[in-house]
């Protein structure tokens, strides 16, 4: 098993932290002032329902953006494309801080469209090479990465084992790709990928539907809470493709043991 330079265990410790640190309900709670549970509870009725259709939505179309549209070069000016990221989701939070509930089948896949090509913008600045099936794949998995899904015990929310637990999705969606194309998003294979993303994701999306409702929030603190949104996945995206970076270079088992060396230094 190889040994990791000390430069890249610096790189493995900053990938955990960002990989484990406070999830998105913890940072929003900070955020707004008060639990996140109290704002989940005067959500109205039937919005569980709401959010997790939104969600699968969004996700649907982010597949068929990574299929089909995902620029796989380097983005010539990449702090601008940070920044112009930023700004859009802003304001698609301001939307939903304004309408609600009525807004997020609107918003939330323009809002996700945005994540992915910022994801995607990271990825490329790890290495990934784009025009692999299982590298598009990876960009929709950061989706389920920093938070539970629901019937998640504590032993199951961490960064390998959520990898973990998509492992089996996300390999056969990507050999579907490899052997049938990059045009087949609707596939069966493909949707059950979704689905188990899906389950995860829409436990964010309904955290931060529940921020933006808050009386004292509104249009303009909905932009910010979608910043909040954005960054949390962006977090989540630096890390698991810095993780992803490593293990090409010293294989899985030398990586995830130098992740738990790093979590309990």
């Amino acid at each position: 098993m190889k040994t990791l330079s000390a430069a890249d265990l610096s790189a493995l410790a900053r990938a955990a932290r960002l990989l484990e640190r406070p999830s998105l309900a913890a940072r929003l709670t900070n955020l707004i002032g008060a639990p996140i549970e109290g704002a989940l509870a005067r959500l109205p009725q039937g919005w569980q329902s709401k959010v997790q259709n939104a969600s699968r939505a969004a996700l649907e179309r982010a597949l068929a953006l990574a299929l089909k549209t995902m620029n796989t070069r380097p983005a010539r000016f990449p702090g601008l494309a940070r920044r112009l990221h930023g700004a859009a989701v802003a304001g698609t939070g301001a939307v939903g801080g304004a309408f609600g509930l009525l807004a997020l089948p609107i918003e939330l896949p323009i809002t996700t469209g945005i994540m992915l090509r910022a994801i995607a913008s990271i990825a490329r600045g790890e290495g990934e090479d784009l025009e692999r099936p299982e590298a598009r794949l990876s960009c929709i998995q950061v989706f389920a990465l920093g938070g539970p899904a629901k019937g998640d015990d504590a032993a199951e929310t961490g960064y390998f084992a959520v990898r973990a637990a998509l492992a089996g999705a996300l390999s056969e969606a990507s050999a579907y790709l490899a052997q049938k194309g990059l045009a087949q998003e609707g596939a069966p294979v493909l949707l059950q990928l979704i689905t188990r993303v899906a389950q995860r994701f829409s436990v964010q999306v309904g955290e931060k539907v529940a921020a933006e409702l808050l009386p004292l929030i509104g249009a303009v603190g909905g932009a910010t809470v979608n910043l909040v949104f954005i960054d949390h996945f962006q977090s989540m995206a630096r890390g698991h493709f810095a993780v992803r970076r490593l293990e090409r270079t010293y294989g899985t088992e030398a990586v995830r043991a130098a992740y738990t060396a790093a979590l309990r230094s």
